[in-house]
């Protein structure tokens, strides 16, 4: 295969000094992630290219460590022994390796493309195969920037969840034209042009995202010739309500008490996000200046906790009179002179 172990184990995203089993684990993953039938036409060539490029970073992988076993570990002078616990048949010039893995294993996670194919594909004769995995390898060092997007929702929206269509328009490369005709992993890329297209996506947002949360369409931002096609990433965005301010998982309130209403009682009600109406009296307690009542339990919910939510806090501000007539100051002194202020 002849390319260095070093991208192998980045196709694989895999450190490197990493065991057989976690090589063959990372490949399970990639390859259900990657199989061709599982991505749309438009993302299906990519799939294809990497599907195939992480087979042979996988075959190239577990190649090495075979042959570490046979001729790192077994060459100790007890050549015997070792070399049937290592999986050596035979002596001397005529000793081969047994079967350690199972040919069939990419067949079973990939249906209908049998390991051997890719071996075929991606023979040293095979100069479709090569071509094809040195493009996906170069691109892989390569993708195009996000393509990154507002998503405004309202304050009721956050708080009950909802979804939520967005249309964007991306570039995307296409075909155009009949000259240079390019073959690659089975398939062929005609000259390549960018155009703009129009695309529309579903996005579910839960209960309790925040301001900031980011939804990822793997794939679906702009395309560039010789990149990976960039993500589409849709940042949250909160709009302004017109009663509520959020801070961080707990809902606040403002509510402007007139000074009469402060020291002699007062009583008001208000709806929260969810429709309920909520009432709150004041006849026995005198509402200082920075008062603030907490109601449990009433705020937004909190993502990551089911069944959690923030509190909900009433600031209140003391509206006090602009001008007083010289009676009225003579009657407020004369009512307060005797007021506890402690």
């Amino acid at each position: 295969m002849g390319n260095p172990p070093e991208l192998y184990h980045r196709i694989l995203n895999i450190p490197r000094e990493t065991s057989p089993q976690e090589i063959r684990a990372a490949y399970k993953s990639l390859v259900k992630k990657w199989h061709p039938d599982k991505h749309p036409p438009s993302s299906k060539n990519e799939a294809e290219a990497r599907f195939k490029a992480i087979t042979e970073a996988y075959e190239a992988l577990l190649d090495q460590q075979e042959n570490r076993a046979v001729f790192g570990v077994c060459n100790d002078g007890r050549a015997g022994e070792k070399a049937m616990a290592c999986g050596v048949v035979g002596g001397g010039g005529g000793a081969h390796i047994a079967r350690t893995r199972s040919d069939d294993f990419g067949a079973r996670m990939a249906p209908g493309t049998p390991a051997r194919e890719f071996k075929k594909v991606y023979s040293s004769g095979n100069s479709g195969g090569r071509r094809a995995f040195a493009e996906f390898s170069s691109s892989i060092m390569r993708k195009a920037p996000p393509l990154e997007r507002k998503l405004e929702c309202t304050l009721e929206e956050l708080c009950h969840g909802c979804k939520k269509e967005v249309k964007f328009t991306r570039d995307v490369v296409t075909k155009n034209g009949v000259a240079g005709l390019i073959t690659f992993t089975g398939f062929t890329i005609l000259d390549r042009s960018i155009v703009k297209k129009e695309v529309s996506q579903m996005v579910l947002v839960k209960p309790g995202w925040k301001k900031g949360n980011k939804i990822t369409f793997e794939g679906m931002g702009d395309e560039r010739p010789g990149c990976l096609p960039a993500d589409a990433v849709f940042v949250i965005s909160e709009k302004k309500h017109p009663v509520f301010k959020r801070v961080g998982n707990d809902l606040v309130l403002k509510a402007e008490v007139p000074l009469v209403s402060a020291l002699t009682g007062w009583s008001f009600s208000f709806r929260l996000l969810s429709g309920k109406k909520v009432s709150c009296s004041f006849q026995d307690e005198i509402i200082c200046p920075g008062y603030e009542k907490i109601i449990k339990g009433e705020g937004m919910p909190i993502a990551d906790q089911k069944g959690a939510r923030g509190d909900l806090r009433v600031k209140f501000e003391i509206a006090f009179p602009k001008q007083l007539t010289d009676e009225q100051r003579d009657g407020l002194a004369q009512i307060l002179k005797g007021c506890a202020w402690n």
